[in-house]
């Protein structure tokens, strides 16, 4: 199992969910509106603290678990409908799980999800 976090910008979030809808066997996910801050710097160049620089961006974290199979297609997915070839298109992260647990009915790894 893999666990897949991605934040995105807001405006192609929809994009993104639609498309995560239309897999076979969408393993669902978790939406969380987040502030954060790029590396703030260009190639070559060094971060400078200004006025402007202390507000943050806002954006979404989508959380996901998903079998091993289905996680390169959701990442692919994901990078497809979130580019937009402008700095701050976000980051995508995957990990390894080494257990999961359905607390309903406990049910243990792929079963649980």
């Amino acid at each position: 199992m893999k666990q897949i976090k991605a934040i995105v910008r807001p405006h192609v979030f929809s994009r993104v969910v639609h498309a995560l809808h239309e897999l076979p066997h969408f393993p669902g996910l978790t939406v969380i509106d987040v502030l954060g801050q790029g590396r703030g710097r260009g190639q070559g160049g060094e971060f400078v603290l200004t006025e402007e620089s202390l507000f943050f961006h806002r954006n979404k974290l989508i959380e996901m678990i998903a079998p091993d199979d289905l996680a390169e297609q959701i990442v692919e997915l994901i990078q497809k409908n979130a580019h937009t070839a402008a700095h701050g298109d976000g980051v995508i992260v995957v990990t390894d799980i080494t257990q999961s647990i359905r607390i309903r009915t406990g049910e243990q790894a792929d079963a649980a999800l």
